[in-house]
Formats: C-alpha cells, sequence, structure tokens
C-alpha cells in the first residue's frame, strides 16, 4: 500500500509539472495498461518519450530485467549536429578514412560538436528538460550564425574542425542557456563545453596515416549548405565504459544462464569480468532486455557505444529565414520532437519552405513484373542453350544476365524482371521525379527483381550516382512462399557490384543472408520485418524526405503495420490480401509528429494498371494451316 501511495503522489508532481503543455501525456495510456509509474518513467526515459507503443514495448521486454526497479537514471548529453549537404560529406569522409586507414576513436560517434557534457536527469523531469532546450534555442536563434565557420586543424593524433571565437561565443551562450533553463526547470546540473568547440575527423589514428586522413579532410569543404540542430542524447550510465557488441543471428539459449540473441541487439560487456567465462564465451547485459548471460561471440561484432545512445528532442537553428523579419513573440513550432523556429511568409527560397514543412516518409514499392511470372517455371529452358549460355527467345526476357556464382541456374529461384517489369519500374521512377519526392535512402530486398527495380527507380530520378542501394535480406518475402526448402540463394554484393548495381557496402542488414530460416512460421516473418523496419528507420537520420523500401507485395502490409501500431494480421486475411497487389504497387506512410504516430496516406503516383497481352505465332497465320 506504501508503495502504490508513492506512486501516486510521484505521478501527481508529474501530472501537475506537465499542465499546461500541449501534447498529450504519454504517461496516462501506460498507467491505463496497469504498469507501475516509477517503471513507465523510466521506459519512456529510456525510449526518448516518442510513443506510447515504443515504451510499452520496452516494459514488455525487459519484464524480467533484475535492475527495473532501480532508481537509475539516464545521463545526457547536448550536441550540434550538422544536417544536409555538409553532413553528406562528413559520412563520406567517415567511410573513406575507415576504409583507407582503418578504425580510429572518431569513429565511435556521429559527426557533431560537444556543447555540455553528460549529466544526469531524473525520468519524471525530462519532458522539463526538452522546455529547457525550446528555451535557450529561442533565446540565441536571432543572432545564430548565418554560417558556422570551419578551419582546419591537424596534428600527429588529432584532425578535426575548430570553430572561430565569433559563432562559438554564440554557441556558448546556447550551451550557457541551456545550462541555466535545465537547472531551474529540471533541476539538473549541466556543464558546457569549456574547451575550444570543435567537430572531430579523426582521433588517436597512426602517425602514417595523418597525410591521407588530411587529403580525405580537404575535400568536404566546410563551407557546404547546412542548418544546425541542437540535439539531446541519452545512454546508460552504467555501461559507459564497457564494450558494446551487436549481434548478427539468433541465438536461442541452451543453458539457463545464456542470452537470447536476436539480429540487431546490442550487448554490454565488461572486459575486466570476462574471468568466468569460457574461451569463445562473453557475459554480458542485453540493452533491449536487461537480462544478463553468456554468449557466443561468434554471433557477434563490435559496435560504437554510441549506436546505443537515444536521440530525444533537437532544436533546428534554421538558416533558410530571414531572422530580421520575425516578429516579436512568434511562438517556435515542434514537429518529430523537433523544435523549429517559426517560419515566416517571406522566405527567400522555395526550395527553402519545402524543406522546413515537409514530413519523413515511407514509401514500400513492390518490384517489377519478373520473368517467371509472365513464362512460367520452365522459363529457364526457354532461353538456355545446350551449351548453357543465354539467349533471348521473347522480346519481354531481358535483354542480358548479369554473371553469377553458379552460372544460369543461380536464377532458377533469384528469377529477374522481365522486360515489362523494367519498363514499369521505369515508368514508377519517371512519376516520381515528377512528384517532385525527395528521396533520402533506398532499401531493398536481396531479391534480383528488387534490386533491379530500385536502380531504374534511381536512374530515372538522377539519383544512380549519389543514393546507394542498402540491401536488406529482412525484409524479403515469407520464406514458406518460396518454392525451395533450403535457405533462399542470392547474388552477393560483389556481384551486384561488378554488374553494374550501386550497392551500399558499408550497411549493416538487420539481418543477414544467412539467418534467414527456410519455410519460417508466420510469426518468423512478421517479426522479422517489424524489426528490419526499427533497423531501416534507425539507419536514416530522423530529417523530411521519403525512405524508398523495394520488396515484395507482402512487404506492403508486414512493413508499413509495425509503423501504424498494428498488430499483425490473419495468417489468412493476410495471404489473402498480398495476393492482390499488382507489379509496382505502393504503400504510403508519412510520419504525423504532431501526434507522434505514423498515418497511412495516398501514394505520390498513380496506380500502375496494364492488361494481359497473349503470345503470337505468326505460324498461325500461314494459309491452309
Amino acid at each position: 500500500m506504501a508503495a502504490a501511495a508513492g506512486e501516486t503522489q510521484l505521478y501527481a508532481k508529474v501530472s501537475s509539472k506537465l499542465k499546461g503543455h500541449s501534447r498529450p501525456s504519454l504517461l496516462d495510456p501506460l498507467l491505463a495498461l496497469g504498469f507501475p509509474a516509477h517503471t513507465a518513467l523510466k521506459a519512456l526515459a529510456a525510449t526518448g518519450r516518442k510513443t506510447v507503443e515504443e515504451a510499452s514495448t520496452w516494459l514488455h521486454c525487459h519484464g524480467n530485467d533484475p535492475t527495473l526497479d532501480d532508481p537509475i537514471p539516464q545521463e545526457y548529453a547536448l550536441f550540434l549536429c550538422p544536417t544536409g549537404p555538409l553532413l553528406e560529406r562528413l559520412e563520406e569522409f567517415w567511410r573513406e578514412s575507415k576504409r583507407q586507414c582503418t578504425k580510429n576513436r572518431a569513429h565511435e560517434v556521429f559527426p557533431h560538436v560537444t556543447l555540455c557534457e553528460f549529466f544526469t536527469c531524473e525520468d519524471q523531469k525530462v519532458e522539463r528538460l526538452y522546455e529547457a532546450l525550446k528555451r535557450a534555442g529561442d533565446r540565441v536563434l536571432a543572432s545564430f550564425p548565418a554560417t558556422v565557420p570551419l578551419v582546419l586543424h591537424s596534428s600527429a593524433s588529432y584532425l578535426g574542425f575548430f570553430i572561430s571565437d565569433g559563432p562559438a561565443d554564440t554557441l556558448r551562450e546556447f550551451a550557457t542557456a541551456f545550462s541555466t533553463e535545465a537547472a531551474v526547470l529540471a533541476d539538473c546540473s549541466v556543464k558546457p563545453c569549456a574547451k575550444q568547440l570543435h567537430l572531430t575527423l579523426a582521433h588517436k589514428f597512426y602517425p602514417h596515416h595523418q597525410r591521407t586522413l588530411e587529403q580525405l579532410a580537404r575535400a568536404i569543404h566546410p563551407g557546404q549548405p547546412c542548418q544546425w540542430t541542437a540535439a539531446l542524447f541519452s545512454r546508460d550510465m552504467r555501461f559507459v565504459h564497457y564494450q558494446t557488441l551487436r549481434a548478427l543471428f539468433q541465438y536461442r539459449p541452451q543453458n539457463a544462464d545464456e542470452l537470447l540473441l536476436s539480429p540487431g541487439d546490442y550487448i554490454f560487456v565488461d572486459p575486466t569480468q570476462q574471468d568466468e567465462a569460457s574461451e569463445g564465451w562473453a557475459i554480458g547485459t542485453s540493452q533491449r532486455t536487461g537480462c544478463r548471460g553468456f554468449l557466443p561471440e561468434n554471433y557477434t561484432e563490435r559496435a560504437s557505444e554510441a549506436d546505443t545512445w537515444v536521440k530525444h528532442r533537437t532544436y533546428t537553428f534554421s538558416l533558410a529565414m530571414d531572422l530580421n523579419s520575425r516578429k516579436d513573440g512568434e511562438a517556435g513550432g515542434r514537429r518529430d520532437g523537433e523544435f523549429h523556429p517559426a517560419t515566416p511568409r517571406s522566405i527567400s527560397s522555395v526550395q527553402a519552405l519545402q524543406a522546413v514543412i515537409s514530413r519523413r516518409s515511407v514509401l514500400v514499392i513492390r518490384h517489377g513484373e519478373r520473368v517467371d511470372q509472365v513464362f512460367g517455371k520452365s522459363w529457364l529452358q526457354q532461353c538456355s542453350t545446350p551449351d548453357g549460355k543465354y539467349y533471348r527467345p521473347d522480346l519481354n526476357f531481358p535483354r542480358c544476365l548479369p554473371s553469377r556464382s553458379g552460372g544460369l541456374k543461380g536464377f532458377e529461384l533469384d528469377p529477374p524482371l522481365s522486360s515489362c517489369g523494367s519498363f514499369q519500374a521505369r515508368l514508377a521512377g519517371d512519376s516520381l521525379l515528377d512528384s517532385g519526392v525527395r528521396i533520402t535512402a533506398v532499401f531493398s530486398s536481396p531479391a534480383l527483381r528488387c534490386v533491379q527495380t530500385a536502380r531504374h527507380i534511381l536512374e530515372e530520378l538522377k539519383l544512380e550516382k549519389t543514393v546507394k542501394i542498402r540491401i536488406e535480406p529482412g525484409i524479403f518475402e515469407w520464406t514458406k512462399w518460396e518454392a525451395s526448402k533450403a535457405s533462399p540463394s542470392f547474388m552477393a554484393l560483389a556481384e551486384l557490384r561488378e554488374a553494374g548495381f550501386s550497392v551500399d557496402p558499408d550497411y549493416r542488414p538487420a539481418f543477414p543472408l544467412c539467418s534467414l530460416l527456410p519455410a519460417e512460421s508466420y510469426a518468423q516473418y512478421v517479426d522479422r520485418c517489424a524489426r528490419s523496419m526499427e533497423r531501416v528507420l534507425g539507419a536514416c537520420p530522423p530529417e523530411p524526405g521519403t525512405i524508398l523500401i523495394v520488396s515484395h507485395s507482402s512487404a506492403l502490409d508486414s512493413c508499413t503495420r509495425p509503423l501504424l501500431g498494428l498488430p499483425p494480421r490473419d495468417c489468412g486475411a493476410f495471404a489473402q490480401l498480398v495476393r492482390k497487389i499488382p507489379a509496382l504497387g505502393m504503400c504510403f506512410c508519412e510520419e504525423n509528429t504532431e501526434e507522434g504516430k505514423w498515418e497511412l496516406a495516398s501514394p505520390p503516383v498513380r496506380t500502375l494498371t496494364h492488361g494481359a497481352n497473349a503470345a503470337f505465332n505468326w505460324r498461325n497465320w500461314i494459309p491452309g494451316s
């Protein structure tokens, strides 16, 4: 009874603190589900206070977490993060420096300028911390520099950009304002960064790599257009000095003291506490469940600590607006947990206006017509010569086939698009170009027909040289529907690149190819798609734009329902629905940041309808036949 009374008093204090906020309480629905107030607040803080669904899922996953009731707050930090073209150049530098000079300390964290060091905030006061961010941003908005000059600095162990005194003073003013507001509103002790403000490019690298790193850095051109965003991140303070591992494959415990692993799980491992683990094994704590146990090391890979950080709220300093025309008393708007200054009518660029008001969205597209859909299961025999070479017996067969291990036989269970399928994909891409949709990332099933569809769309969008296709096996078709009883076999990334496909070699999928199970259950399939969508969204910055997913008819349902917060359909209803989806069928979801949810919306282009076309044999017209 005493514990229940204490929780009620805590909830009452939190509710009174949050009165007057326009955002609906995220705590009430969790309390209605029967979760105690202190654990509900802990879940909200651990998930960035985004949605009730995320917090509820976190609580269910942590049902066996022995530390669930411990009053351990998150640690928070305030960073200034670049976006847009400058971020793209920085990320390119990250990739190239890692490829040419191996990994260094800078690769552990995303590009950023540290404004305030890590500090703690009680779970029930996190919402007030967001208010502190908004107030501090509004205070310095008018004086925020139109550009932030970055000056390259290099030494034997450090490479990065320094921020010159004028703009740096404004950033320090912002950090100090946030520190003051956080102390008043959230009772937090925040220490603004006292060092020279800088954006690190490389740190603690081998001395003989310095010259190569400098050459790569000079290609960045720090004057690239950029909207700077102040972002609040949090981390679990218990695991700051631990190693971070990422699970690559599913592992089901064989003993009670072993840890369940799912692809994409992060595991915290203390290097000083591994004496009790056998060779090839480690003992760690799962971020997803909070449980501790033994795990096989060869099922994991090293990850960066920042991969486990949670992004909370951001404040974007809009450089597209004329600050002199900002009216006194104009309030800032908030979208997707971000605080954006209100934009005046007299904006200088229509493109800048579109960038400010557009939403983040996901467009799921089914691949184009596949060749075996037209010519049947024996299509490969129809286009093979006696010596095993490919020829084109009909115009709807592809003009040629890419080289792959196993020769033509490899296409039997991984068929290409037909000629009409390629035309359909190009037609869709051309229509997307006309619609003005801004594609920011492309993910594809590893099936050849999907990768081909993605390439044709990108070619029509004129993005084939700037946007790489990320292969995600987790969004492949339900394997129960595949003809083979073995695990699916696809073209390797090297083979795709050799064939001219611009695929991303650095993307780490949620489900590696080797983890796809043959004839999986429906529950396994929908869970795979849900986890893959988490990885897809996590791999993309939360900026306005459209994430394109090219997959199979089933993906239009299985990849969108997790976004919409809906449970999986009944298996029979699912099968009936997806069989009706035509080639290039589309499903479009938009993020409604005001309400903290995703919604279905009308796709940006119209549907593609076409009729059947029977084969024609001219011999039937010979007189007398």
